[in-house]
């Protein structure tokens, strides 16, 4: 039971999220259509339902399977993510072995859980432990990323994308810093803008707080690598006019932009040039426009929204052909990130 969280070799898998700490910018419709696209391109996708609100396993699954999984995660028998963390919280042994739910050819979900709250409440106890030199505080810490890398290498996977909550809390925190990238999805409008300022310190405290935390492990035991680079971002939720953003939102662009490198790029640089190391023009990783009824129908047709049954053919072909775009810029930057590591 204990054995998939001892030290071991990390997965080759790329780790990202798509992260804001501001709600209504549409990272758990990103993250499913782009895993969706990753997947129609040929590489093996793992979700991770790392949300209490378990926002993209209702997507994927319908609610009488969801209704059974949550009835039943905190069994012997359970199949969530929470029943995977839980002998962790409580103190009981390692990490439960589960299996990931295969969703068509190359995307795999690993369910998410109301109780996953408890596991982030928990995680407030790590942190602290991982600075008194405890291996409790580490294991619990780096318990997601160790059934995660478990899961990557039983199903070979390429891509793991975490879908998580719109805060700036510990279990957040655990996740930015065992991905190898983070995304950031910026709606068009004030608030999202006004988000960016705080958004890199943040991120860049984290940082620097895993730093210090891995200055006190015990030698040999599994860590998190504590370094996510910024691979972009994405605007998105705007409206069009004869193919261009409209006169009421094209001026966000530029505000984007312009907090985008002075919040982000510039703090990241200066703590490490490698974690935003690319040009401005390369960082804009697409564009998704608001595809209104589109995305509706995805929620609640659980499909990529260019295989629902509502719009036009156009519309279907136009929006698959926007996160078509940003997989393939994703496959592009991290090989080059990959390769850059490796030279």
């Amino acid at each position: 039971m204990s054995g998939i969280h001892k030290p071991v070799k990390r997965h080759p898998s790329k780790r990202i999220v798509i992260y804001n700490h501001k709600g209504g910018v549409g990272k758990t419709t990103l993250t499913i259509n782009i895993a969706y696209a990753l997947a129609s391109l040929g590489k093996r996708v793992l979700l991770v339902d790392s949300d209490p609100q378990c926002n993209i396993t209702s997507y994927l699954i319908d609610d009488i399977t969801l209704d059974s999984l949550l009835d039943n995660s905190d069994g012997d028998d359970g199949e969530t993510i929470w029943s995977s963390l839980k002998p962790i919280v409580e103190a009981e042994g390692g990490l439960k072995k589960i299996e990931p739910i295969k969703h068509g050819k190359r995307l795999f979900l690993l369910p998410g859980d109301v109780r996953l709250s408890e596991f982030e409440e928990a995680l407030n106890d790590f942190w602290r432990e991982c600075l008194q030199r405890r291996l409790r505080g580490f294991r619990g810490v780096t318990a997601l990323s160790a059934l995660v890398n478990q899961i990557c290498e039983n199903n070979d996977i390429d891509y793991v994308f975490f879908d998580c909550g719109p805060n700036i809390g510990p279990l957040n925190k655990a996740i930015l810093l065992d991905c190898d990238h983070f995304i950031v999805p910026a709606a068009c409008d004030q608030f999202s803008v006004r988000a960016l300022k705080t958004l890199g310190h943040t991120l860049l405290d984290w940082i620097k707080d895993w730093e210090t935390a891995a200055s006190f492990a015990p030698d040999g035991i599994y860590l998190l690598p504590g370094k996510p680079k910024f691979l972009g971002y994405i605007p998105q939720r705007f409206r069009v006019y004869r193919g261009l953003p409209s006169s009421g939102y094209s001026p966000y662009f530029s505000r984007i932009e312009k907090s985008i490198s002075s919040e982000i790029v510039s703090g990241f640089r200066k703590e490490d040039p490698g974690l935003a190391s690319r040009s401005m023009r390369d960082l804009r990783i697409g564009e998704i426009k608001d595809l209104g009824q589109l995305a509706n129908a995805g929620q609640s047709q659980g499909l990529p929204i260019w295989e629902v049954t509502e719009g036009t053919q156009d519309q279907r072909t136009a929006a698959r052909e926007l996160f078509e775009t940003v997989a393939n810029n994703i496959i592009r930057l991290t090989s080059l990130a990959e390769a850059n590591v490796n030279a």
